[in-house]
């Protein structure tokens, strides 16, 4: 998260907006659509078989292709798999990230403590 939170940083969202994301991304003023691709990532990530037709159409309603929809599941089980990777290798971040904010590094920091 820190990686994918640095390009968000860089080129979308405020310090603010993006902590708001994490904490809560139904409450962070997002779009109907954008809230809509976060739980169906979220799906796909924590219940992958559970992801049902009607997931699926949600996202058709946004206008979604089919094709479009195969790239956000590709896109979250390709990030669940580097992640998982990076977590079984005990990668730490490049120096680069080290420069975010300090409460938006430890926001985007899930899962264990980095050195800082």
């Amino acid at each position: 998260m820190v990686a994918h939170g640095a390009v968000l940083r860089k080129n979308f969202f405020s310090v603010e907006e993006l902590i708001g994301i994490v904490r809560d991304f139904r409450q962070a003023g997002l779009t109907d659509e954008e809230v809509g691709l976060m739980e169906f990532a979220q799906k796909v990530t924590v219940e992958a078989g559970s992801v049902s037709e009607e997931d699926v159409d949600a996202l058709r309603k946004w206008g979604l292709t089919d094709g479009e929809i195969l790239d956000v599941v590709l896109a979250c089980t390709a990030r669940n798999f580097f992640s998982k990777t990076l977590d079984a290798l005990d990668a730490q971040p490049d120096e680069a990230y080290l420069q975010l904010e300090p409460e938006l590094f430890k926001a985007l920091a899930i899962g264990r403590a980095f050195p800082k």
